[in-house]
């Protein structure tokens, strides 16, 4: 079963833009609830954040899939 999308307003995309800017290095917390996700521990560079504040992921594994995040867990590395 899929999480249901959460929508966030041009106040909150302004956030995610400013606190995960490209090139920050994400880790994954939990798996994606997704078919085709990224699982627990894998690490990642942020690529952009879209109008909607979805993260856009170059992970290690070699996968694209974004971040959503008000569904998905994960941490910066600092």
């Amino acid at each position: 079963m899929y999480k249901e999308e959460i929508i966030m307003n041009s106040d909150e995309v302004k956030i995610i833009k400013k606190l995960y800017t490209e090139g920050t290095r994400i880790c994954l917390d939990e798996d994606m609830d997704d078919p085709q996700g990224v699982p627990a521990g894998t690490c990642g560079t942020v690529t952009g954040v879209d109008d909607i504040g979805s993260i856009a992921m170059a992970w290690d594994i070699g996968s694209s899939l974004n971040l959503l995040p008000d569904i998905d867990h994960f941490h910066i590395i600092t």
